[in-house]
């Protein structure tokens, strides 16, 4: 799928909105909010979920009760979110960043992968997200 846009302002409103996309995807999930993270995402078979953890969720379905059972769960995360990159390829765009969580018993980070595709309406709606953890690296401080 090639770029159809012309470079400079659209594609730089692309990469905003993208981003915009992105960080609302991290919001809802730090507010618990099942509404806007539902609003976030396409409703199809389309959709991949793969939590940290965890095994692939495939489906709208899945994905949206992964969501349900992990808001109603005990953890509360703080998200401090680093390392943004978006590409642009025509009317899919994916984010690479890392999630640096904050929750009462410590913190992590999460190395993220983030897929989206503009819809009909011309919104950014996720259609896959993957999070893989980070791990302490010999010569890291663990203290």
């Amino acid at each position: 799928m090639s770029d159809q846009r012309p470079s400079g302002l659209g594609r730089e409103a692309d990469r905003a909105a993208v981003l915009a996309a992105n960080r609302a995807f991290y919001d809802a999930f730090e507010a618990r909010d099942l509404d806007a993270m539902s609003d976030l995402w396409a409703h199809d078979e389309r959709v991949i979920c793969v939590h940290p953890g965890w095994t692939e969720l495939r489906g709208w379905g899945a994905v949206a009760s992964s969501w349900a059972a992990l808001f109603g769960g005990p953890q509360h995360l703080q998200f401090i979110v680093t390392d943004e990159h978006v590409v642009l390829a025509g009317d899919v765009a994916w984010v690479s960043c890392d999630e640096n969580l904050l929750a009462g018993d410590g913190s992590a980070t999460v190395a993220s992968l983030n897929l989206f595709a503009r819809d009909d309406a011309g919104a950014w709606k996720m259609l896959a997200h993957h999070g893989a953890p980070v791990m302490a690296g010999p010569g890291d401080d663990e203290s």
